[in-house]
């Protein structure tokens, strides 16, 4: 299952997430999220905290609009 915030993360970042993974020693084949446009980086983990937290402001001013107007 695809989750929208993960697809928009990986799309905003041009990375590539997920893929297979082994969990306790078991192969599992999942599907990838995401195109591989450039190598993920560790300054990716900073790029997302940094999307998420101008999001958040982007909901709290709307939410503080709109309760400004009712």
């Amino acid at each position: 299952m695809r989750r929208p915030l993960c697809l928009f993360c990986a799309g905003a970042l041009g990375v590539q997430l997920a893929g297979p993974a082994y969990y306790f020693g078991e192969y599992y084949a999942k599907p990838t999220i995401g195109d591989p446009l450039r190598p993920i980086e560790p300054e990716d983990i900073l790029r997302a905290n940094q999307m998420m937290y101008v999001a958040s402001a982007f909901a709290l001013a709307w939410g503080v609009a709109i309760r400004a107007f009712l």
